[in-house]
């Protein structure tokens, strides 16, 4: 059993290829439509600015430009299983110099049509565990704190010192994964 985390915890990584699970399950009441949440990792640089665009990994760009980053794709769903819904798999020995951090974000798919909002899912969180063993090294559940935000920013792996750690973030956003892009884009 990993680390359970809370907001702001940071944890040393230690290891080279790293998993990174996000779940969550919709809440029974509400719009009647599924609730697609989607994954996903922004590449960043010193200025905490993505270094070009394909440094934005998510469900129509899969891999990161350095094959660091890989998405398991677009669960449409959500609470499809007991463990993760959707997948980040990093490997840090090939992340390029010039990425400083690496920023993961949930955000609701058609959260303005679908009229749907993180107070709307339940048992969200997002994991870090070892990719050749599934041992979790550290876990963050976000808990009841976002009611009404349509993107949340889980988590980071950042370097310090020549080491990789994991930073759990809890920042929410309403305007759904557009406010992150916008935040980040160079």
């Amino acid at each position: 059993m990993g680390i359970s985390l809370v907001k702001g915890q940071k944890v040393n990584i230690g290891l080279t290829k790293v998993g990174v699970g996000l779940g969550w399950d919709p809440n029974q009441s509400g719009s009647g439509d599924d609730y697609d949440l989607d994954a996903s990792a922004f590449l960043l640089d010193s200025r905490k600015k993505l270094p070009n665009e394909s440094c934005f990994v998510f469900y129509n760009n899969q891999t990161s430009p350095d094959g660091a980053v890989i998405s398991s794709g677009d669960d449409t769903t959500g609470g499809s299983s007991d463990g993760d819904d959707e997948t980040l798999m990093v490997d840090l020995s090939k992340v390029n110099p010039q990425v400083e951090e690496i920023v993961f974000v949930v955000s609701i798919y058609e959260f303005d049509v679908r009229k749907q909002n993180f107070g709307q899912v339940r048992n969200s969180f997002i994991r870090i565990y070892n990719a050749a063993t599934n041992e979790e090294i550290c876990k963050y559940e976000l808990g009841e704190d976002f009611s009404i935000e349509t993107c949340i920013e889980f988590g980071r792996l950042y370097r310090r010192e020549g080491q990789w750690r994991f930073e759990a973030m809890g920042i929410g956003y309403n305007g759904g994964l557009q406010t992150v892009v916008n935040k980040y884009a160079s």
